[in-house]
Formats: structure tokens, C-alpha cells, sequence
């Protein structure tokens, strides 16, 4: 019994300082960003309202408007499906807010079935390969920058993290999303990133044509 008790107390150790180290490295990448000259900004998708970008959603547009006006990646990859009874995607509501922007329709790329960060990360790594793209900026929240970093390098691409610094989300509800993405970090790391989103598979496959672009549209069991 004693060393059952020992044994498990061991564990509980190491558990402890595993997930001490993630959220220690999930708060650093939080703070870090890596812009830099790639070949796509890829925007990680987020709540819309009846075609109007939530909050959330504007920042992450925003920031990767001012990344392209820079000159750091000629397109931007808008992601993200449509939630039960939404008319529209979260991509086509990000597409139609880049268009009022003033970036123009053939630098937007869409992808319009992702349920979750690892199926848009997937399936935009498919149709940027079948492009010759493989370096990319990824555009999200601070709290996200480490697991969709994580996500892109399971799926073969380069990807650097430059999150926007205007989200709403902060304070409290901030600290809440970092120790959310510390567990799914810790789990991911173990199991897969495509475990951890609780994808069985690459389900359908289809084209969803945009001003001239074939967009590879991925769907799967979340």
C-alpha cells in the first residue's frame, strides 16, 4: 500500500509540473509574436452573427489586414464552417469583411468547413500544398498561439504565430481560455492534436470555387 501510495504520488508530481511547463509555455507564446515575410496569413475563425464578424472575429481580421498591408504574405485564408441554423460560414462573414476593408477578392482565400482549429488548419494545409505554399502566418488570439502553432507542425506547414492585440477577450475570461489551452496542449502533445479535437477522420472532400481559387473543403466528426 505504501508504495501504491508512493507510486501515485509520483505521478501526481509529474502531472503537476507537465502541466505547470505547458501553461508556462502557453502564456509565453501568448506574449510573443512572429511576424515575418511568409507566403499566406491564415485568420483562425470565430464566432459570426447572421454574417456580421463577432468581436473576437473583427480583431483577428484586423490584425491580419494590417499584416498584409505590410507586405508580409500576398493572400489571406479566411476559416471556418457554419454552426447549426447559421446562414452563413464564419469564413464567408470574414471574406465580406476583408472586402470592405479594401482587400481585394482574388487575395482572399476561403475555407468553409472547419468545425474546429485542427479541420480549418487541415484543410487549408491541403489546398496551400496544392499551391506550393507551405509558410504561413497564423492569426488568432493570444491564448490560441501555441496549440494552433502546434497544429500547423503536425500538419507539415510552417507556421509562425502573430496574434492580434485588440481582442476583447482579456482579464479573468482571458485567464480562463489560457488554462483551457493548457490542457488541450498537454493532451495534445500526448494523443495528437487531431485526437485531442476529437477528429476520427477527413470525412468529405469537395470544391468550393472562389474568383478563380478551387478551395479543397475538409469536414469531420467533431
Amino acid at each position: 500500500m505504501r508504495l501504491l501510495v508512493k507510486v501515485a504520488a509520483g505521478v501526481l508530481v509529474v502531472l503537476v509540473l507537465y502541466l505547470g511547463v505547458t501553461f508556462v509555455q502557453v502564456w509565453m507564446a501568448a506574449r510573443r509574436d512572429e511576424a515575418r515575410s511568409a507566403q499566406a496569413i491564415v485568420v483562425l475563425g470565430a464566432a459570426q452573427y447572421n454574417g456580421e464578424p463577432s468581436p473576437v472575429l473583427k480583431a483577428r481580421l484586423d490584425h491580419a489586414v494590417a499584416l498584409w498591408r505590410r507586405k508580409l504574405a500576398p493572400v489571406i485564408v479566411v476559416t471556418g464552417g457554419r454552426q447549426a441554423g447559421d446562414q452563413f460560414t464564419e469564413a464567408t462573414a470574414g471574406a465580406n469583411y476583408l472586402l470592405a476593408k479594401g482587400i481585394p477578392d482574388d487575395k482572399i482565400l476561403r475555407e468553409v468547413s472547419g468545425k474546429s482549429s485542427w479541420q480549418s488548419l487541415a484543410a487549408t494545409a491541403g489546398f496551400l500544398r496544392e499551391r506550393d505554399i507551405n509558410k504561413v502566418l497564423l492569426v488568432s488570439d493570444p491564448f490560441h498561439s501555441y496549440r494552433v502553432g502546434a497544429i500547423a507542425r503536425e500538419l507539415g506547414l510552417d507556421g509562425h504565430t502573430s496574434p492580434t492585440r485588440t481582442s476583447p477577450i482579456s482579464g479573468t475570461q482571458e485567464v480562463r481560455y489560457l488554462l483551457r489551452e493548457t490542457a488541450a496542449v498537454a493532451l495534445g502533445r500526448v494523443i495528437g492534436f487531431r485526437r485531442e479535437a476529437g477528429v476520427n477522420g477527413v470525412v468529405n472532400r469537395g470544391l468550393a470555387p472562389m474568383s478563380g481559387y478551387a478551395v479543397v473543403a475538409h469536414s469531420g466528426v467533431v
